[in-house]
């Protein structure tokens, strides 16, 4: 898997100066689109668009310093339809202008090359168990939340604060199904970066009607990996995320596949016993 994650790294360095193809990157790195970019934003820590819009920049920067070619020149070549889009751009990752760069040789920044290595760390394994499940419905409350990678995410804190307590015992009485008792679906999530957005679901698993007051999601029938932790809150459920992405699909030939993941959490203290399901194809 990481040799053809790095054969796609590669075909991005040939095609830098004209449209990237994702679908191409993902038939390289023998995946879906979907979990292409998932898998790429979790190894990498950047959403892939971004990576490549930082390659042609710091390949940008390197022919404003040297002074060949003319600015306009220099934007046209790397994908940029005026002076003005490339100076903001360049200004967003570099810290100054193309013309400034030039002129007054100031450091600029470069986004390097990636290449996926594989890392043994600690001998600890992941519990997990493959699950074929029918359709199903979700009842519950949503919203829109920003992504937030360690801590707490006081944008979800402050949403169950506002269902209340009464509310949220209502909703545990409807939950029939597993998994039981109250999960989060977290779909729609438009980058990896801190700050972007992603649909957050709060609600029971259930065969009976939604009341007047809450919503229902149905989920498509699936397979399921679902994988289990315990340990200190709220890190234990974050770093299962991440450890999933970046240990577990690599490793195995299930890849993920477009729809919400679940997770269901029991929180006694400080510590948390999550229980997170992500839909997957092999």
């Amino acid at each position: 898997m990481l040799e053809r994650l790095n054969q796609a790294m590669a075909h991005i360095e040939d095609n830098l100066d004209r449209e990237v193809d994702v679908k191409e990157l993902a038939r390289i790195a023998g995946s879906s689109e979907y979990h292409f970019r998932r898998m790429f934003s979790a190894l990498a820590g950047i959403p892939l668009s971004e990576y490549i819009r930082r390659r042609r920049l710091t390949m940008a920067a390197s022919e404003v310093l040297s002074g060949q070619s003319s600015l306009l020149d220099v934007a046209v070549r790397w994908g940029y339809g005026s002076n003005e889009a490339f100076a903001r751009a360049f200004r967003a990752m570099h810290g100054v202008g193309p013309q400034e760069a030039r002129s007054t040789r100031k450091p600029l920044q470069s986004q390097q090359v990636l290449r996926f290595t594989l890392t043994i760390e600690g001998s600890a394994s992941m519990e997990y168990r493959v699950v074929e499940k029918e359709a199903f419905q979700v009842v519950g409350r949503g919203t829109r939340v920003p992504l937030v990678h360690l801590g707490m995410n006081p944008a979800i804190v402050e949403f169950i604060k506002g269902i209340g307590r009464p509310v949220l015992e209502r909703m545990e009485q409807l939950s029939d199904s597993d998994p039981q008792g109250l999960v989060a679906l977290t779909s729609n999530q438009e980058g990896n970066q801190e700050g972007d957005h992603l649909d957050y679901f709060h609600g029971v698993v259930t065969t009976k009607e939604a009341p007047e007051d809450m919503e229902t999601i149905t989920v498509p029938k699936n397979t399921w990996a679902v994988f289990t932790s315990e340990g200190p809150f709220p890190e234990t459920i974050q770093y299962m995320w991440r450890d999933v992405y970046t240990q577990w699909f690599p490793s195995t030939s299930y890849e993920s596949v477009e729809g919400p993941s679940m997770l269901r959490t029991e929180i006694d203290g400080d510590t948390a016993r999550a229980e997170l399901w992500i839909p997957v194809t092999s």
